[in-house]
């Protein structure tokens, strides 16, 4: 574990001048390291805040998966849309920023064994957090908010629903301003090197795409909550989206660049693996934090508000320099288990290292099925998905949140869930109960929506519309003839997001039931996961010091690449000219 923070060994022996800052500090006697108390108290509710808003969000979800189920139907079109927006609001911003708040915390404080910079401020920010997630959460659910997480005007929500999300975003916006903040106590009192621990540079990547899409977020909403008070008499629907988008999107990349940092953390706690060249990785989250944000320009193509070359500019060479951020890390996690487990001695062949890596630890799974859903499912159709011609013809079917199971769900989710198997001993001292099915909780996820992201995609190139309460418009003016695939998928659909459902609710029972009720954990001897020490150095050898990652890379690209051409052959039967 100290080797996160490689070239810290004074962090472990602080100077005898150093001393007294720690008096409010526990020494982890697993790791070794110094926890602040507050922080660690900040750390432990805000996670227990986005267990709560994913439990509101699945709970949402499997309602909407058996409405779109036509057979089944379950609920009316009014109940219908308000879930809609209660469910993308507490899955995409709830759930995820409460967990990302608590990994900024846990990555400025515990990974740099240095002390929280304002307690109180951080009981602001989530008392804000708190009350803006309830108040928009009441406000849908009497009726007074079915706008959709969009929420495009001239829709108008009830004024506390905007002012909720307000709310949200200025304790978000907080919670940031102190996790720089505890950077800057970290480098005053010198508890780390030349630079920051890659895990807690990948946090600060993360913390700089929150401050601007914060910030975009906040520049729509205002107005928009000054409009439905009636203090402006109106809002541009074309500007409103726009912006919207700076928000919307860009959130999601928050989440891929916190992802990623866990990636490589887990990496190191699993097998003691580090990257193969760290300056290239730090380079990626570099090209992240300059072009990732701007990939919500798919969003706007049909807008005439917005040049040519601005959407060419973004679609292309924007959107090609943060995908080539994704492919280094792609590359460079893998490596980094591989290189590892080769130098613990797992040399045969190109896979022995895969098959003899850690299976049974739920974490390390998690993270490598949250790579392969990231990469093979969100990653290829994101970048299929995000060219001008197919977002024409794709863009409002049900592919796109199909798309976005794949990045959001499997990519962020799973790997969120993956590292709070190391959490919860780590910081809520308690040992995991019910070990048996936290082994299986990753891969019955990962199946689960795996299905189902495949399953809308598909549906969504067959013509299937996404947000729609009655995909066949029965008792409408016309009727339109499916696809005979279509009922087929609509199944595989409704039986992913059923496993998918009780996988999250396998894993919500173990994470309560383990922090209120587990065993308490008092050394070493309690970590049920083990905590690998860096591996080996390396022994001189000639070749690829990963091939068996390099393989795999050449199949994930002729993966897509002929995703990418069928693609185009579809494209070429929609758009038949004789």
């Amino acid at each position: 574990m100290s080797t996160i923070n490689q070239g810290n060994d004074s962090l472990q022996n602080p100077s005898p001048q150093n001393t007294s800052l720690f008096m409010n500090f526990r020494t982890c006697d697993i790791t070794g390291f110094k926890v602040d108390l507050t922080a660690e108290k900040l750390i432990r509710v805000n996670a227990v805040a986005a267990v709560v808003s994913l439990l509101l969000a699945v709970v949402a979800a499997i309602l909407l998966v058996f409405t779109r189920y036509q057979p089944v139907h379950l609920l009316g079109a009014e109940w219908y849309y308000r879930l809609v927006t209660f469910h993308g609001l507490n899955a995409l911003i709830f759930w995820i920023i409460f967990f990302e708040v608590a990994g900024l915390y846990f990555g400025s404080t515990v990974i740099l064994n240095t002390r929280f910079c304002s307690p109180k401020s951080g009981w602001v920010a989530f008392g804000l957090m708190v009350l803006g997630l309830l108040m928009s959460n009441y406000i849908i659910l009497i009726g007074k908010a079915d706008v959709m997480l969009t929420s495009y005007t001239p829709l108008k929500a009830h004024p506390l629903y905007y002012l909720g999300i307000i709310l949200f975003a200025v304790g978000a916006l907080i919670a940031v301003a102190l996790f720089f903040g505890n950077l800057m106590i970290a480098r005053q009192e010198n508890v780390y090197g030349d630079s920051l621990p890659l895990v807690v540079y990948g946090l600060m990547t993360a913390a700089i795409i929150a401050v601007i899409t914060l910030a975009t977020g906040a520049l729509i909403y205002i107005p928009t909550f000054l409009w439905s008070l009636g203090l402006i008499e109106n809002i541009d629907p074309a500007m409103y989206k726009l912006i919207w988008w700076g928000l919307g999107h860009s959130s999601q990349q928050i989440n891929v660049a916190a992802m990623v940092s866990i990636w490589y953390m887990v990496s190191f706690l699993s097998v003691g693996g580090t990257s193969i060249n760290e300056k290239v990785s730090r380079t990626a989250f570099v090209l992240y934090i300059l072009f990732i944000c701007l990939a919500s320009a798919h969003h706007l193509l049909t807008d005439p508000g917005v040049s040519s070359a601005w959407k060419v500019w973004n679609t292309s060479y924007a959107m090609y320099l943060a995908v080539l951020a994704s492919m280094i890390h792609a590359f460079a996690v893998p490596s980094s288990f591989e290189s590892a487990q080769r130098r613990w001695g797992y040399n045969k062949g190109l896979f022995e290292w895969l098959s003899k890596a850690p299976w049974g630890n739920p974490a390390f799974s998690s993270i490598i099925l949250a790579i392969i859903g990231f990469g093979f499912i969100g990653g290829t159709t994101g970048v299929i998905f995000g060219m001008e011609q197919t977002n024409i013809i794709v863009h409002n079917t049900i592919a796109i949140p199909g798309h976005f199971k794949g990045t959001v769900v499997i990519g962020t989710t799973l790997t969120f869930m993956g590292i709070t198997y190391y959490l919860i001993p780590l910081i809520f001292r308690r040992k995991i109960v019910g070990m048996s099915w936290a082994k299986i909780q990753p891969w019955l996820f990962f199946f689960g929506i795996a299905f189902l992201s495949i399953s809308m995609i598909v549906l969504g190139q067959l013509g299937v519309p996404r947000r729609h309460w009655d995909s066949t418009f029965s008792g409408g003016p016309f009727t339109h003839n499916f696809n005979p695939a279509v009922d087929f998928f609509w199944t595989l659909m409704m039986l992913g997001g059923t496993v998918a459902f009780i996988s999250v609710i396998i894993w919500i029972l173990i994470v309560v039931i383990s922090v209120f009720f587990g065993p308490k954990v008092t050394g070493p001897k309690d970590m049920q996961l083990t905590i690998s020490p860096l591996a080996p150095p390396a022994k001189e050898h000639k070749g690829i010091e990963a091939p068996g990652t390099l393989v795999l890379t050449m199949i994930f690209l002729l993966v897509f690449l002929a995703l990418f051409f069928l693609n185009w052959k579809w494209l070429a039967a929609t758009w038949y000219v004789k």
